[in-house]
C-alpha cells in the first residue's frame, strides 16, 4: 500500500540528467550536465598532449601513468559529481528519494557512487514502451477510451 516514495533518476546518455519525480509521478525539474564519454573524449581532443582513453572503471585515485590518471579523473570524477548532486538534490527536496541510474554507462558508474542504490540502462524503453501500450497502436482504439 501507499505511494511509491519519490524518485531522482540518473540518466547516463549523451548528458549526464538528473531528474527528480514526485511520489505522485510528477516530473518538477532537475540538473543537466556534461555527458561522461563527451568528458572523457574532450580530454584528448582539447589537452594535444593526453592521449584517447577508452572509458573504464578506475582501480585506484591516484594514477601512477597518464593513462590511469585520465581514467582516474574520469571515473572518480563522475562518481563525485553524481554524489554532490544527488546529496544536494536531497537537501532542496527535503524528503527520501530512491535514486535510480539509467543510460549505458550507468552500470560502469554506479559502484563508484555512495548514492546509487538501483541500476536499470531499460528503464527509458520500459517507459517508451507503457506510453506505446497506453496510446495504443495507430489506426487502433486506444486502451484509455
Amino acid at each position: 500500500g501507499g505511494r511509491p516514495p519519490p524518485l531522482l533518476i540518473i540518466d547516463f546518455g549523451t548528458a549526464t540528467t538528473c531528474d527528480v519525480v514526485t511520489s505522485r509521478g510528477d516530473y518538477i525539474g532537475g540538473t543537466i550536465a556534461p555527458g561522461i564519454k563527451i568528458a572523457n573524449d574532450v580530454l584528448s581532443e582539447r589537452c594535444a598532449k593526453l592521449p584517447k582513453v577508452p572509458l573504464a572503471r578506475a582501480r585506484k585515485a591516484i594514477g601512477r601513468t597518464t593513462v590511469e590518471a585520465m581514467r582516474a579523473g574520469v571515473y572518480f570524477g563522475y562518481a563525485g559529481l553524481v554524489d554532490g548532486t544527488v546529496e544536494r538534490i536531497k537537501k532542496e527536496f527535503g524528503k527520501n528519494m530512491r535514486v535510480i541510474a539509467t543510460g549505458g554507462l550507468a552500470s560502469l558508474i554506479a559502484p563508484a557512487t555512495r548514492t546509487i542504490q538501483t541500476v536499470d540502462r531499460n528503464l527509458t524503453l520500459d517507459g517508451l514502451r507503457i506510453l506505446y501500450e497506453l496510446n495504443g497502436e495507430p489506426g487502433r482504439q486506444s486502451r484509455r477510451s
